[in-house]
């Protein structure tokens, strides 16, 4: 299990087509700072149903979209 697992189950939760989240909303999800090692781990996301779309560094947020599995 990597530490992104409780912010994927809680994505995998939702079910909009594509929504965004801010870094301090995903910090709050997983109870640590995100840092670039979420670069790395984004690729277990597509199995909750969801993939990363643009991340935007000025703005702290993520934006997610949802994928056919």
């Amino acid at each position: 299990m990597s530490k992104y697992e409780p912010l994927w189950e809680a994505i995998g939760k939702r079910m909009e087509g594509s929504f965004t989240l801010t870094y301090a909303e995903i910090e709050q999800i997983l109870g640590f700072p995100i840092d670039h090692s979420f670069l790395n781990f984004k690729k277990e996301l597509p199995a909750y149903g969801y993939e990363v779309g643009k991340i935007s560094m000025k703005a702290q947020t993520v934006a997610f979209r949802r994928v056919d599995i």
